[in-house]
């Protein structure tokens, strides 16, 4: 509703048959509403008329139950690797301060507070963080060495698209779902970036109170 919200005109005429914009909002759940709103029909805001039948359109998945396997708790939103990628992009963050990566170093670790063991690839190392792929035990079928075991790091960002539910507002605490997640447990964290469907959480949390 908020995103409906600073879409419209916000003249508060009453055009539509309700008090403020905010009610309309409220009460848009199909692209035919729209019309019911004559401002929204004037050229100058055909652009956001388009922008709120898109969200309209994909109102259905908002609604969508998002339910973590090993926990049973609701996620507002399932998160899916960017386009051509194999996992969502992991910041990590390495209690061993003796590492350094360059890309294309593979490595094994376990996330704080996660009883699996990882296995990344690095995409980029800066300022003692490393971007990873999750790419799993491929060393098993390829015969090369187990990678390097770094220990305990901490996850301090993800990074992918929104694959289902609803799209968050940046600044907002989150549950959401990793898909590349082997347990497929709901994690939680605060969006810092949006763009499209695509999203930056940071402050990852696997308690979810």
């Amino acid at each position: 509703m908020r995103q409906i919200e600073k879409l419209l005109p916000g003249y508060n005429c009453g055009e539509c048959g309700l008090k403020s914009c905010r009610e309309f909002a409220a009460a848009l759940v199909d692209i035919d509403g729209i019309a019911r709103c004559p401002v929204l029909q004037q050229e100058k805001f055909k652009s956001r008329s388009e922008q709120i039948a898109e969200l309209l359109a994909t109102a259905e998945t908002k609604d969508e139950e998002i339910i973590g396997v090993l926990d049973g708790l609701n996620a507002d939103f399932a998160l899916a690797p960017l386009a051509g990628e194999p996992s969502c992009r992991e910041d990590l963050y390495p209690f061993d301060r003796t590492v350094a990566f360059k890309p294309g170093d593979v490595f094994r670790y376990r996330p704080l507070g996660c009883p699996i063991t990882h296995f990344a690839k690095v995409l980029k190392y800066q300022h003692c963080i490393a971007t990873v792929h999750l790419i799993g035990p491929v060393h098993l079928l390829s015969g090369s060495p187990v990678p390097e075991d770094i220990g305990i790091c901490m996850v301090a960002g993800f990074e992918g698209i929104v694959s289902r539910g609803r799209m968050p507002e940046v600044g907002e605490t989150v549950r959401f779902l990793p898909e590349h997640c082997m347990m497929q447990k709901v994690h939680s964290g605060v969006v810092v970036h949006s763009e499209g469907k695509r999203l930056r959480i940071e402050g990852i949390d696997l308690k979810v109170w």
